[in-house]
């Protein structure tokens, strides 16, 4: 595989427990709550020149649990409280499918579409890009996709990879801020 080497660098993030408190299903823009340290980080990244590009599984919607214009909304709550802060995500992208509940696909982690998607329409170099996710599939979606880095952070779901899966070879951070300051040194 190919990976796109240009001058542009990013943060790829998992949304759910990473930027936001993790409510499994997230639907409903009331519910969004930032995770403390977000603002701090993303600031952080943009001092740093890097996108922030935010890459989130979505399988509510192949289960029927809700739209994609709930995602949206969801997207757009975050957006507004983010800019409360002068902090702020350059793109949301997101896999609406699940292979028990649709077709297979190329965008759900543990794949790359994603990221690569991202990476062709914003010309990232991903050997100069890193992820910072809650599950393991997060961290084999930015290998799958050649970036440079990879943190699990024990926000979210991540506490509970950490202790229940062989996570040896995986970089740990306590969370986002945590996990950008580690790669950004």
């Amino acid at each position: 595989m190919d990976f796109i080497v240009s001058g542009k660098k990013a943060c790829f993030l998992d949304r759910d427990g990473v930027i936001n408190e993790e409510v499994n299903y997230l639907f409903e823009p009331e519910k969004v709550a930032i995770i403390p340290g977000v603002t701090e980080a993303l600031k952080m990244l943009k001092r740093h020149g890097y996108l922030t590009v935010v890459v989130t599984n979505q399988a509510g919607v192949a289960r029927g649990y809700y739209e994609e214009k709930d995602i949206h909304a969801v997207h757009a709550r975050i957006e507004e409280l983010l800019d409360e802060h002068e902090a702020g995500i350059d793109a949301f992208y997101y896999c609406p499918h699940h292979p028990e509940f649709s077709d297979e696909c190329e965008c759900r982690k543990p794949n790359a579409g994603m990221l690569l998607k991202a990476a062709e329409q914003f010309d990232i170099d991903m050997s100069e890009s890193f992820l910072v996710g809650d599950r393991i599939s997060d961290i084999y979606a930015a290998r799958n996709a050649g970036c440079a880095e990879a943190y699990l952070v024990r926000t979210g779901h991540g506490a509970n990879e950490i202790e229940n899966k062989d996570v040896s070879d995986i970089e740990i951070a306590d969370n986002l801020l945590h996990a950008v300051q580690t790669f950004i040194k």
